[in-house]
């Protein structure tokens, strides 16, 4: 399964006072204002974080637009990254995925992770530029060798099912427990999904119901649609269907389909 959400926006206020002890605190929001002013591009972006959430300053989404693209046009990449999620998101601005595109480029060059993850997103949906795996592996590599967690469950992924690389359940696995290890519920479901499919690996409904574990407690839908198969299958475990459509009923309520689908046939 492929994790389909984006990363959002970079929110929390960056030290730009120059001082590590009141950047503890509450930050100086006029000290923030006049460095913006002059042209500081940390303090640019920090500027649109207060006009974009309202802290210190009236929430203004078009403040908040101009003062990233100040920054950005200034190379902060936070900003860039920033930039590119309004777009994305239609935050304030009619929606461009083209425009979002551009300035997750741009960020994604100078080292963003986030970005980089985003980008390799948008290149397996085909949004803002056709599809290309190629393009998607690439970005889901840079950011999943920095320790990004979803862009190694996606590069897992992609490993599974042989998108831009030879299928590699072996590879695949791999790139699930680092991000599995990270907390990582698609992560962990996949890694489940790996076990209880027998991909690669002999077929262990232990594991597979132990990953499957950690990932229905973050509220995965999948993960608790698959705790419903095992206990209505008796898969690594007694057969009950009432426990069964439990898991089923959580599956349905997180708003998969194929949960209430299947909370629906067992009787």
């Amino acid at each position: 399964m492929l994790r389909r959400s984006m990363i959002a926006l970079t929110l929390s206020l960056c030290a730009s006072l120059g001082n590590s002890a009141a950047a503890q605190t509450k930050p100086d929001y006029q000290a923030i204002i006049q460095q913006a002013k002059q042209g500081n591009a940390e303090a640019q972006n920090n500027l649109g974080v207060m006009y974009d959430k309202g802290y210190g300053v009236t929430q203004n989404k078009a403040k908040a637009r101009q003062w990233y693209e100040k920054a950005a046009e200034n190379g902060h990449a936070g900003a860039q990254f920033n930039l590119g999620t309004i777009y994305y998101q239609g935050n304030g601005v009619p929606q461009d995925y083209e425009k979002a595109l551009h300035w997750y480029l741009k960020a994604a060059a100078q080292g963003d992770e986030d970005a980089q993850y985003n980008l390799g997103l948008m290149f397996t949906f085909g949004k803002g530029a056709p599809q290309n795996y190629s393009n998607a592996y690439y970005w889901y590599k840079k950011a999943a060798d920095k320790g990004l967690a979803p862009a190694q469950a996606n590069l897992g992924t992609m490993y599974a099912n042989g998108h831009s690389v030879h299928q590699n359940y072996a590879v695949a696995r791999i790139w699930y427990e680092r991000a599995a290890a990270q907390g990582d519920a698609d992560g962990q479901y996949n890694l489940g999904t790996i076990y209880a499919d027998g991909n690669g690996v002999p077929v262990d409904y232990k594991k597979a119901r132990q990953w499957y574990e950690k990932a229905a407690a973050q509220g995965h839908p999948h993960a608790l649609l698959g705790l419903g198969n095992m206990y209505a299958n008796g898969h690594g475990v007694r057969k009950n269907h009432a426990k069964a459509k439990e898991w089923f009923a959580k599956s349905c309520d997180e708003g998969l389909q194929d949960g209430c689908d299947a909370h629906r046939s067992l009787k």
